[in-house]
């Protein structure tokens, strides 16, 4: 009887994009003319999108990829015995052994690519739920001090500790209490989060699972942006395959513990990233920043104590359940402990997620994992963090990729989004952008986001023009000041990090004269 061959094929977005789908009906059918028997599996991609569409073939050895493959090569690929691991000019080798891949250190997103996203089985088999069976068995308390020992922190901006806040969720009284996961993934050059509901949902679904037992929730949303159809789908399948099999619902796991997840679908809003516009949004309201205090850990989703976290924090839980607080510890440099899915973009000639261990420079991120520029040209600067993130400059490459090393040189690393330019750039240009984009996002409530950053768009543009005067870049350093300690929430607040990064490290282009960089 002859042995069914099987290859992978990412169904994710970014992969569809470029052909995934064409690419693996072209495989079918060529197969299908040969008389070959061929189980042709969808997975999430392994983010290695410079190689997109990439295709794996399951061998006595292991797998073996290909890529970037096109519709066309199908026949061509078995013709040099793909099936094998033949020689072809697309082949990249046994999958784990590309150094893209091997180098990294994968926690969070060990089963994208590797596993269907939509079969619990193929979770379970590769280690899915066990973080949550230890949860339930170490119960509420030792669940959260797990999660605390881990050094785990927000993976959405501030970087606040996880465990604390999952903390004051469980110690605050209510009779009700929400787990909320902000998916409304928004900055520039980012895409982990849809990767993950795309590749391996469950993970989420999990993560979420051990949030609400450990604080006492019994209902979890998912804020997910409308412009994810793909995830949105692909997230409610497994919604529904999590159900059936009782990890969800009002006995999880036979414990006796009831948590269920329900979706909500943003309508494009930049400023519902922030966690109260997005409780906002998720209660029916129209998604304006919410004043602080109450947090929303005391006072959240409908008045109640709300955890909010984003996707990648969440999904970095039952990794840490099941293998131990110092298992996840153990990677990282100083407070800034575990992995980080850093996603790289713009003119990086390797673009994609690579998942590592913070302490690594960002000239070693750019320069040797993204390979500089696509282009060949010289790299000019990096923005690092979403729309809001500061810019550096190369002077600055020895940057240690790490809270507290950002920090200090007036940057954060957010989501983990980079995104490279080459020489081509205009930075006062990119300075105009920021305050203009703040402009289009705001949600109007406070002055200082609202009318700070259109004043800001009309200083740049006197600037740019040559008609500015001395006092408009005085003019233009006070505006944010004001937006960064005046604002209600990071729209605002941040946005004056990457204009007075371009102004500070690319003088020339706002007509100043260069002073050098001052890397301390």
């Amino acid at each position: 009887m002859a042995v069914k061959a099987r290859i992978y094929v990412a169904k994710d977005s970014a992969a569809v994009a470029v052909g995934a789908d064409r690419v693996a009906l072209a495989l079918a059918a060529a197969a299908a003319r040969r008389g070959i028997d061929l189980d042709v599996v969808r997975t999430g991609s392994r983010g290695l999108y410079w190689a997109e569409p990439m295709v794996e073939v399951e061998t006595a050895a292991g797998r073996v990829a290909y890529g970037p493959v096109g519709g066309d090569d199908a026949d061509g690929l078995f013709d040099a015995g793909f099936l094998d691991g033949g020689d072809h000019a697309s082949r990249l080798g046994p999958t784990d052994e590309i150094p893209w891949l091997k180098r990294q250190t994968r926690l969070t997103f060990v089963r994208c690519g590797v596993i269907d996203p939509l079969v619990l089985d193929d979770y379970q088999a590769h280690g899915g739920y066990r973080g949550l069976a230890r949860a339930l068995s170490l119960g509420a308390e030792a669940t959260i001090a797990e999660v605390e020992a881990s050094g785990l922190r927000g993976r959405g901006g501030a970087g606040f500790p996880t465990g604390r806040k999952w903390r004051t969720v469980a110690d605050a009284p209510a009779v009700r209490k929400y787990v909320v996961c902000n998916a409304d993934e928004g900055d520039s050059g980012t895409f982990a989060d849809r990767m993950i509901m795309e590749g391996d949902p469950f993970v989420l679904i999990e993560g979420m699972t051990i949030a609400g037992f450990a604080a006492g929730a019994s209902k979890g949303f998912v804020y997910v942006r409308s412009e994810y159809p793909d995830a949105i789908a692909t997230f409610e399948a497994a919604l529904g395959s999590a159900r059936r099999a009782g990890f969800l619902g009002g006995n999880v796991a036979g414990s006796g513990f009831a948590f269920d997840i329900e979706i909500r679908v943003g309508a494009g809003s930049y400023v519902c990233g922030e966690e109260t516009s997005l409780l906002e949004s998720l209660e029916g309201k129209r998604g304006v920043v919410r004043a602080r205090p109450p947090l929303p850990a005391h006072k959240g989703a409908f008045g109640m104590p709300t955890i909010v976290n984003n996707v990648l924090s969440l999904a970095a839980v039952p990794f840490i359940l099941q293998e131990g607080a110092k298992a996840y510890a153990d990677f990282g440099a100083g407070r800034s402990r575990g992995t980080m899915p850093i996603q790289l973009a713009g003119m990086a000639k390797h673009g994609g997620l690579f998942e590592t261990g913070f302490g690594l420079t960002l000239g070693e991120l750019v320069d040797d994992i993204g390979g500089g520029t696509w282009n060949d040209r010289p790299v000019r600067a990096v923005q690092v963090g979403g729309p809001l993130g500061a810019y550096f400059p190369r002077a600055l490459f020895d940057t240690p990729f790490d809270y507290e090393a950002f920090t200090a040189r007036d940057g954060l690393i957010g989501h983990g989004g980079i995104v490279v330019f080459d020489d081509s750039v205009d930075m006062a240009r990119q300075a105009r952008f920021a305050m203009e984009f703040c402009a289009l996002e705001s949600c109007g409530k406070c002055t200082p986001c609202r009318i700070g950053s259109t004043r800001g768009v009309e200083t740049i543009d006197r600037i740019r023009a040559g008609t500015a005067r001395g006092e408009d870049i005085t003019l233009l350093e006070d505006l944010c000041h004001t937006m960064k300690y005046g604002s209600l929430c990071a729209l605002g607040g941040f946005t004056p990090y990457p204009v007075m990064s371009a102004l500070r490290h690319f003088p020339e282009d706002f007509g100043l004269e260069i002073e050098p960089v001052n890397a301390e």
